[in-house]
């Protein structure tokens, strides 16, 4: 990571996939590294299905002002929350997509486009939707290398609830393993993904 600027990112979905944990144990990781860093959320009245959305800030100087304003990185789990804020994002961002929960995607996003199946790979590999979170965790800082890979993993075994470490663990590496950017399906936007 270069520049004084803090890097923004957004993970957003609904209630129940697990986006402000996700949130909260990148911004530990962040601090795992060596970073300064932010972190804050929201999500609807409802505990589950309702918008939710966790923010990162991440920087090499004290942070000023913690709110994202316009992400480097969005994930996006659902197709609501790509549709909600793509229009916020910053030139040149990354956007990290569920490929299955996210199928419409403009063929022209100026943005770099990276794709992952990971509910299905949860579901497939795990048997258990809830870890898409980590799957994705992992999968997006591999291929951003937004802090290090070993800070991530320290920060989720520390930050899972108790008796889950190890289905968050092989979640995780599951991510971690897609290894960022690969060739995307015809007709997708700019960048790739896993299938």
């Amino acid at each position: 990571m270069t520049g004084k600027q803090p890097v923004q990112v957004r993970i957003a979905g609904y209630g129940g996939q697990g986006v402000v944990l996700a949130g909260v144990l990148l911004g530990r990781a962040a601090l795992e590294d060596g970073f300064f860093a932010v972190q804050n959320q929201s999500y609807g009245a409802e505990a589950r299905g309702g918008a939710a959305r966790a923010e990162v800030l991440i920087g090499q100087e004290p942070i000023v002002y913690p709110e994202v304003t316009a992400p480097g990185i969005l994930a996006a789990l659902s197709q609501a929350a790509l549709d909600r804020y793509v229009a916020d994002l910053a030139g040149g961002a990354t956007v990290v997509l569920d490929a299955d929960l996210v199928p419409r995607v403009a063929a022209d996003l100026p943005f770099r486009v990276l794709r992952g199946r990971f509910t299905h790979l949860a579901v497939q590999e795990l048997g258990r939707a809830i870890v898409a979170n980590m799957v994705m965790l992992g999968f997006l800082v591999a291929a951003t290398g937004l802090v290090r890979l070993d800070a991530l993993r320290r920060a989720v075994a520390g930050g899972v609830p108790a008796g889950t470490e190890e289905l968050n663990r092989r979640a995780l590496e599951l991510g971690i393993g897609l290894g960022g950017p690969l060739p995307g399906p015809a007709g997708a936007a700019a960048g790739g993904g896993a299938a």
